[in-house]
This record gives C-alpha cells, sequence and structure tokens, in this order.
C-alpha cells in the first residue's frame, strides 16, 4: 500500500516514472490497478472510494466548455479583442478581464487552449510581441479560476467533498481573485513597458468559425447551471449532468464531436488518484502521519499550516494531488477556500505547477513562439506572490 503510494506521487512530482513512457494519469491508473491486482482493494472498495459526484460535475462542465468552444466563441471573442484599436497597455487590460470571468465559470484549461493559438495571431497581425499576451492569458485564467466552484478541477473537489455552498465560497473567493487580476496586470505591463513589438510569422489559418445559436444555446445553458448553483440546494453534480445532456441532445451537432473535447485524460487521474489515496488514507497511514507532525509542532489543521502546506504540495505534485491528499486535515471552517486559494495561485510559480500553463507554452511553441522558465518565472514568480499574500491577508481577515 505504502509502496504504491510513494510511487503514484512520485510520479505526480516528476511528471513520469524512470523506464515508463506513462504520464500523469497512466500513473494513477497504474496504481489504482495495482492496488486491486494485489487485493489490497477490492474492485468493489475501489469504486466505493470514488467520489462520482465530484467526476460527474467534472465530466457536465466539461461538455458546457466543449459547446463553447465548437460554437467558436472563444475564437470570435479574441479576434475582437486582438483586432481592436488599443494600446498594448489596454488590450493586456481586457485580455485579462476576459480570460478571468471566463476561467471562474468554464474550465480554465479550455480557455487556454482555445484563446492561446487565436491571440497568436491577432498580436501578429498587430505586430506586437504575444509572449507578454500569452503570460497574462495563463495567469489570469488560473486567478480567474480561483472565484468560483466551478473554476478548476481542484475546486469542483475541494466543494463537493467539503460541501461547500456555491455562493459562501463566491463570498470568500471574489476579492483576493479580482485583486489577483489587477496583479497580473500590473506585473506584465511593467515587465514589458516599452518592448511590445515583436515580428512573428503564422503559417496556418487558426480557431473556429463562430456559430451565433451555439454559443447562444452554450450561454443559456451555462447561464441556468450557474443560477441554479446559487439559488437551489440541488446537487451540483446532477444540475452539471442535466445541463450537458441537454447540449448533447442536439439536432446539428454530432455527441462524438462534443465528447472528443472532454478531456479524458483528467477524469481518469481523478479516478486513480481516488483509489490511491483513499486506499492511503483507509489504511490509516495518513492518520498517523498528521500526527506526528502534530507531535512536532506542525498542526495541519490550522489554517495558516494548510495554507502553506497547499501551496508548497501544489508545486511539488500539482494541484489536485495536493489537494486530494489534505482534504482529510481540512476540519478548519475556511479550510475550503483555503485549499482551493492556495492550490490555484501557487500554480503559476512554475511552468509545470499548471496545466493551464503548460497549454499556454505548447501551443505557442506549435506556432514557433517560444517562452522558457526564466521567461515564465518574471511573470509567474511575482504573480504568484503577490495573489497568494493577498489571498493569505483576505482570510485572516475572514478569520
Amino acid at each position: 500500500m505504502l509502496v504504491v503510494f510513494l510511487l503514484v506521487y512520485a510520479g505526480m512530482m516528476l511528471g513520469e516514472l524512470p523506464g515508463l513512457r506513462a504520464d500523469r494519469a497512466g500513473i494513477a491508473l497504474l496504481g489504482a490497478i495495482a492496488l486491486v491486482a494485489s487485493r489490497r482493494v477490492t474492485p468493489e472498495g475501489a469504486w466505493t472510494l470514488v467520489d462520482v459526484g465530484t467526476v460527474a460535475l467534472l465530466f457536465g462542465l466539461m461538455v458546457v466548455s466543449a459547446q463553447f468552444r465548437l460554437g467558436g466563441f472563444y475564437t470570435a471573442l479574441t479576434r475582437r479583442l486582438a483586432a481592436r484599436d488599443r494600446s498594448p497597455e489596454r488590450l493586456l487590460a481586457w485580455l485579462v478581464v476576459a480570460a478571468g470571468a471566463l476561467s471562474a465559470v468554464l474550465a480554465n484549461d479550455i480557455v487556454c487552449l482555445a484563446m492561446a493559438p487565436v491571440l497568436v495571431e491577432g498580436c501578429t497581425r498587430r505586430r506586437i510581441d504575444p509572449v507578454p499576451f500569452l503570460l497574462a492569458l495563463a495567469s489570469a485564467a488560473n486567478v480567474g479560476s480561483a472565484a468560483t466552484l466551478i473554476g478548476n478541477p481542484q475546486n469542483m473537489l475541494i466543494g463537493q467533498t467539503l460541501h461547500l455552498s456555491f455562493a459562501g465560497y463566491l463570498v470568500d473567493a471574489l476579492v483576493p481573485s479580482a485583486a489577483g487580476l489587477a496583479i497580473v496586470w500590473a506585473v506584465v505591463a511593467r515587465a514589458y513597458r516599452g518592448r511590445w513589438t515583436r515580428e512573428v510569422e503564422v503559417s496556418q489559418p487558426l480557431g473556429v468559425p463562430f456559430d451565433r445559436w451555439q454559443t447562444t444555446k452554450g450561454a443559456a445553458v451555462l447561464g441556468a447551471i450557474v443560477v441554479l448553483f446559487l439559488f437551489t440546494p440541488w446537487p451540483r453534480e446532477v444540475i452539471a449532468l442535466a445541463g450537458g445532456g441537454l447540449l448533447l441532445a442536439s439536432r446539428r451537432t454530432a455527441s462524438r464531436d462534443v465528447l472528443e473535447l472532454v478531456d479524458w485524460q483528467l477524469l481518469v487521474l481523478f479516478f486513480g488518484l481516488f483509489v490511491v489515496t483513499g486506499a492511503f488514507v483507509d489504511s490509516g497511514h495518513l492518520a498517523r502521519v498528521t500526527a506526528e507532525a502534530a507531535r512536532a509542532g506542525v498542526d495541519v489543521t490550522r489554517l495558516p499550516v494548510l495554507f502553506g502546506l497547499t501551496v508548497v504540495l501544489s508545486n511539488l505534485v500539482s494541484n489536485v494531488p495536493a489537494v486530494m491528499l489534505l482534504l482529510p486535515a481540512s476540519t478548519h471552517p475556511l479550510s475550503g477556500p483555503a485549499l482551493a486559494l492556495a492550490s490555484t495561485l501557487a500554480g503559476k510559480l512554475f511552468i509545470v505547477g499548471s496545466i493551464a500553463n503548460i497549454i499556454v507554452v505548447e501551443q505557442a511553441a506549435r506556432l514557433g513562439v517560444r517562452i522558457d522558465w526564466r521567461t515564465h518565472a518574471r511573470i509567474g514568480v511575482p504573480v504568484t506572490v503577490g495573489t497568494l499574500a493577498v489571498a493569505a491577508a483576505w482570510l485572516w481577515l475572514r478569520v
């Protein structure tokens, strides 16, 4: 049990295991299979360890995000932003606001995946450097996604596991998220002041044609989902699945086209980690570790310790595995917002700290725009330090 757990979390830290070509999702799944095959966990027990509500919520919202992508909404919005006759600083401000707001209600990874190539195209046409805008896109998507319980996978997991109120969490997270977007703009604008121009060649047409009907339909379903989240006690996973089902029941769009845009890798990662982490918790190993830490003066249930440990683990093993490991110790009334804000905002420190960062860097590289770790760190480090400081101060005031 302990060996499997350590190997899986080592894989989360490294992104791979020596001698294998398995990524994080594959490693998590292999860990779950190893526990079942070694009879440490029964097949029935493995299913009970999976939080079906979180997986269902994640899947339903992925379908909604896919609808916007198929409707060409992200493409049309990004092109419209880039085409406006604005100064680079004003364009940057509009981009930060748009990416942050979209990421609060749609999956931030999808926002980055859809907007990054079109952003490069728009910057090229205006003969301005796309790098600061790409870095702002990734940063704003991360920060904006912290504002709600549906902005990113770890927030969905936290909200479902700790049974947090959608509106209540919004009150706790909206101020630091909004302040964080302002920090993103200020850091990028200062770092690239007077250095906005750059020639970049894009050799292929990009984006998806805009479909007003498909986009309107997606917006109507998303709006209904958010209203129901805010004002009804209905289970969020049921609401999200119902919304996704309405979009899949289409006469114009084949369901396979929508389902192809669902991040099945992320769902597999959740499944594997639920089994491995759940088995580790049930075995009593986690309780013994936290008890020893408490005796040494490190009480994980205290909010400052939980916040700091979340930041560290999120950069070591990624935010979703870190959150799964720390959820059993989240007993403070504000532990949910602390976990969500710390795990999300910490992801800007390094490129590998967030899937959104990786997506933007990879999308840019395909179009000939290189963003190395030093370039990212010039923005990522001050944004991470600034946003975490604001979040910590806000939580202290809330306490």
